[in-house]
């Protein structure tokens, strides 16, 4: 659903969002179907409200400058993982490098093994909504 046309433009407005939300925009990165954001988070602001705040403006950007032919809406949910400062370096480079990496590994498959990685329990039947 993200076009290759617009996606770099559109991945620059969700960096100005986090930005305004005066948190830090490390990168900002991802395909057709997801977005990658690194980000320095600010300790007064909760993950929940920026992510409200990301998705709702830029899902406003995408409507108002008519870059999808249908009302785009993000789905509801989103994954968080805390990074290591140790590890920023390594994450960079891997969300600076997804469509290579996406080459060879589905979304699902990705984010399933981050979280069994992690130990973080979870339903399959509800990682991500279809897209229509």
């Amino acid at each position: 659903m993200l076009d290759k046309k617009w996606r770099v433009d559109l991945f620059n407005v969700i960096g100005n969002i986090i930005n305004e939300s005066k948190c830090k925009p490390i990168l900002v990165n991802g395909v057709e179907d997801h977005v990658h954001c690194l980000i320095g988070l600010r300790p007064s602001i909760s993950v929940s409200e920026l992510m409200k705040t990301v998705k709702a403006k830029s899902s406003k950007y995408i409507n108002s400058s008519l870059l999808t032919s249908h009302r785009f809406e993000w789905q509801e949910g989103y994954g968080v993982f805390s990074v290591d400062e140790s590890k920023i370096a390594e994450i960079y480079k891997y969300i600076k490098n997804q469509e290579e990496h996406h080459q060879t590994q589905k979304l699902t498959e990705e984010y399933c093994f981050m979280l069994n990685k992690n130990g973080i329990a979870y339903d399959p039947n509800y990682i991500f909504q279809p897209l229509i």
